[in-house]
């Protein structure tokens, strides 16, 4: 059974175990759409290979991973290093960090060039990370609708669609106890830009 979240700015959204907040208008529609252009012209997008049931395949989407290039991130069977923050990435991450009072060291941006390109169930748990890691997710472009679950069961999943100039906050035990995806559409023609900001511990 899917139930779709009803966003209220600052209201949890999970009935349990988690923290995930969504705020609809982090930025305003003139901001987003410059971000947008901006991000979709200048970041070193790249499609990966990615281990999935025994076999090497490239993902559905394009992405590229901003931070402390001495600091790599991996998942999924990939190892990426880091290019320094450009200077619009820079400004975002400051933004946010002056919005959630928290740090954040890198980022992992994602391109979906329309709605074929999806990202499928799982969880932001690397022990890199951290125990109980916020994650930060922007949305530039397209609306598309996020899904979350309890991990380890099917139901009940909850949905939400993720809106342009949008911010979707996850903390607390969230990593733990819930994971998420982006599934496929063939209603969206439309590329997505999201960026996913999280602290790396070194």
């Amino acid at each position: 059974m899917q139930y779709s979240l009803l966003p209220q700015e600052s209201r949890n959204l999970l009935p349990f175990q988690g923290e995930v907040t969504f705020h609809p208008n982090f930025f305003s529609m003139k901001e987003a759409d410059g971000f947008f252009q901006v991000l979709q012209d200048r970041l070193a997008w790249q499609q990966e290979p990615i281990w999935m049931f025994g076999k090497q395949v490239l993902q559905p989407r394009l992405t590229a991973l901003y931070g402390d290039p001495k600091v790599p991130y991996g998942y999924s069977g990939i190892s990426m290093e880091a290019s320094p923050f450009t200077e619009e990435l820079e400004l975002i991450k400051n933004r946010l960090q002056a919005f959630t009072q928290q740090e954040f060291t890198h980022v992992l941006c994602n391109y979906y060039r329309d709605g074929q390109d999806s990202m499928g169930w799982h969880r932001d748990n690397e022990p890199v990370l951290g125990k109980n890691p916020t994650i930060a997710s922007l949305t530039f472009g397209a609306t598309r609708s996020f899904q979350l679950r309890p991990y380890g069961k099917k139901e009940p999943k909850l949905s939400l669609e993720l809106s342009h100039g949008s911010l979707l906050l996850m903390g607390g035990e969230s990593q733990h106890f819930w994971e998420h995806q982006l599934p496929k559409t063939k209603k969206v023609l439309a590329p997505r830009i999201n960026l996913t900001f999280r602290k790396l511990i070194g």
